[in-house]
């Protein structure tokens, strides 16, 4: 366990490989799973905020979803996460040409159309962060639609916490993220 501010997190992050596949996976992590993407309360206005550009993007189901449900929902647990089409699919994914999944908001992002890459849950993962009173923790959420992601990682020596550079960045600052690769190194 690494504990860095008020952030614990698991040795899993240090110690296990990963980069997503996307040839192999085709996104199932945007399909799998019982709801969409985890949401943080200060991304609700954002969502509400940068929709109209991202509309654009979105399959038709994905619009039908988000305009029945709203651009995020609330729950039974009390958690907000992103809208699913039937259950199953982020109605914020779209298919590529090549049948892969990816995020509408992220490609508006990189046409430069928001300023918002997409929500933080799917930019960590395969990193779960839990808020406490306290203490937020990082755990390393390991899942079988994943593996080929866990091979390619293997086969490049890329820990989790490297392969989320950009993501750890964005969500705790880059002194905190030197911070961590200092603490891993001394950790050998």
């Amino acid at each position: 366990m690494i504990e860095l501010g008020k952030v614990i997190l698991s040795d899993d992050i240090k110690e296990k490989f990963f980069v997503c596949d996307l040839n192999k996976c085709k996104g199932a992590c945007c399909v799998e799973g019982d709801l969409g993407a985890p949401l943080e309360k200060d991304e609700l206005p954002i969502m509400e905020e940068i929709y109209e550009k991202v509309k654009p993007y979105l399959t038709e189901e994905g619009k039908a979803a988000i305009e029945e449900q709203g651009t995020y929902i609330l729950d039974e647990d009390g958690d907000y996460s992103t809208p699913t089409i039937g259950g199953k699919e982020c109605a914020y994914a779209i298919y590529d040409e090549k049948g892969i999944l990816k995020c509408g908001i992220e490609e508006a992002y990189n046409d430069g159309l928001v300023d918002y890459k997409k929500p933080i849950s799917c930019h960590l993962y395969p990193i779960r962060a839990q808020k406490y009173d306290e203490f937020e923790a990082l755990n390393y959420d390991q899942w079988d639609i994943c593996s080929p992601a866990c091979d390619l990682g293997q086969q490049l020596s890329l820990p989790v916490y490297k392969f989320l550079k950009d993501a750890l960045t964005r969500k705790y600052g880059e002194e905190w993220y030197q911070e961590l690769c200092k603490v891993i190194e001394e950790e050998g």
